[in-house]
């Protein structure tokens, strides 16, 4: 038995080792080159850039330094455990919201379906069992789409916010395309990797306005990354969304760290927002941490939620893939505590299951109530009890 242990351990020492030299080692063939433009105060002429600091990932407590895949190896041999199957209920939309109305169907990680003046809109649509560059490798989705694609509305918008396979997912995007060709929005770069996959889009720099009848799409800063490849990274820009309906504003956050935290002020000068869809998961790379520089957790959602002064939002990014280090229900219960400690009705930023709908409440410009901000101290009890 104590052999077998021995040769157990040598092997998974060997793997990652192995796995720590192919992505240190990553062959210059897997660079792309996907957008050439001129310079610009977050573009080199080669790769982008946030104005407000890169992208760093901090090195656990008694991790060696090595590089983000050894890091997250290090520290996940014993990560709190996720359900392999996650029961979902999945809905079928109507064809059309009208009127004032406003309905948004959370159909799993960032996708979400929002219906609004008449128009059926998808943020960053995967609905691939693996979001990889490789079909069964990578992270697993536990919980299938809220809606079946072939329940899915006629789709007229959607926004694609970077290039990660979570995010960025060419197989969904080609069956939206060839199936209903809607007006696909992304930011500089992401545009060639879609045509090159016969797949039309509209590509724009941060502050670039997108039109067409009932809406007005406006690309925005926010604070991330991108890389398809590894050698790729930040060939490609990352960016949120500001949507324009007769129904009201609706604003997507996309993928994002907290950063100087001054873009959701950006979406905020186009008028009041009626639904704000926010991210909350996928922030803990190590125990105990609160926040990542690449992804903002419940603490910092329900600060951007707050500068935006949007009146309803729907949080997004976890319970649909396993990525990082917080247990399942981690990011939701969070998110309720720190909710509480602003002193913001928890109805107002409540999650929802996979496949389920809201009702977009009228915009309403709502004071926050009596804060507890013991309660939303990083190491209360009730925030330490949260693996």
């Amino acid at each position: 038995m104590l052999r077998a242990a021995g040769w157990l351990g040598a092997a998974i020492l060997w793997i990652v080792i192995a796995l720590a030299l192919a992505a240190t080692l990553v062959p210059a063939f897997l660079d792309r080159i996907y957008y050439e433009g001129p310079h610009s105060g977050h573009f080199d002429g080669a790769r982008f850039a946030n104005p407000d600091g890169d992208i760093g990932f901090p090195v656990p407590p008694g991790a060696p330094r090595g590089n983000m895949l050894t890091r997250w190896l290090w520290v996940n041999l014993d990560r709190p455990p996720w359900p392999d199957h996650v029961d979902v209920r999945p809905t079928k939309p109507p064809a059309r919201v009208t009127g004032s109305a406003m309905r948004a169907t959370w159909v799993g990680h960032a996708t979400v379906l929002v219906q609004a003046g008449g128009l059926n809109i998808l943020t960053d649509p995967i609905w691939s069992d693996y979001a990889s560059p490789l079909p069964g490798v990578g992270p697993k989705r536990v919980a299938q789409p809220g809606i079946a694609f072939a329940a899915l509305p006629k789709i007229d918008i959607v926004v694609v916010s970077h290039n990660h396979y979570d995010h960025l997912d060419i197989p969904t995007l080609k069956r939206l395309w060839d199936r209903d060709r809607p007006l696909i929005v992304t930011a500089l770069g992401n545009g060639k990797l879609l045509r090159d996959a016969g797949i039309g889009a509209r590509e724009g720099d941060w502050g670039a306005q997108v039109d067409r009848p009932g809406a007005k799409v406006h690309i925005l800063r926010n604070h991330h990354w991108s890389s398809r490849w590894g050698k790729d990274r930040n060939r490609a820009l990352w960016s949120s969304f500001l949507i324009e309906t007769g129904a009201g504003n609706v604003y997507f956050a996309g993928d994002t760290g907290a950063g100087d935290m001054r873009w959701p002020l950006e979406a905020r000068r186009f008028g009041p927002i009626r639904l704000a869809i926010i991210p909350i998961g996928a922030f803990r790379f190590y125990p105990g941490q609160m926040d990542s520089e690449a992804h903002i957790g419940p603490r910092h959602a329900v600060q951007v939620f707050e500068a935006l002064g949007a009146s309803t939002a729907l949080p997004i990014h976890w319970g649909t893939f396993r990525q990082t280090y917080e247990a399942r229900d981690t990011p939701p219960e969070m998110l309720r505590l720190h909710l509480r400690c602003a002193g913001i009705a928890p109805n107002r930023f409540a999650p929802l299951a996979i496949g389920a709908a809201m009702n977009v409440p009228p915009y309403s410009f709502v004071r926050p109530g009596k804060q507890d901000a013991a309660a939303c101290a990083d190491r209360s009890p009730e925030m330490m009890r949260l693996r």
